[in-house]
């Protein structure tokens, strides 16, 4: 049989603990920049693969940047190299035959 600390007759017996209640964590969404905004529509962006963080892949700007020191809030408000991605319109089988 156990041995218990506490006598049945304390005033203390069946009296209920407060628990704290569970801090839940706050959501907020954070809104992308416009550099970052505009970074995610560029052409030139290469996608995060193999470890290699996201970064521009342009011939004039990936030399200067680098793969890890990519910072869109530098390059992309006013980047002279910005060009629009777009989707690739479908083609017709008809006008590749002969």
């Amino acid at each position: 049989m156990p041995v218990y600390d506490k006598s049945f007759n304390d005033a203390t017996f069946g009296t209920p603990t407060s628990v704290p209640a569970p801090v839940e964590p706050a959501t907020e969404v954070v809104e992308p920049s416009a550099a970052a905004q505009r970074f995610q529509t560029c052409r030139w962006r290469k996608a995060a693969e193999n470890g290699i963080p996201e970064c521009c892949g342009h011939r004039d700007v990936l030399p200067l940047t680098g793969t890890n020191g990519f910072d869109a809030e530098a390059w992309c408000p006013e980047c002279a190299y910005y060009k629009l991605r777009r989707t690739p319109k479908k083609r017709d089988y008809y006008e590749d035959r002969y």
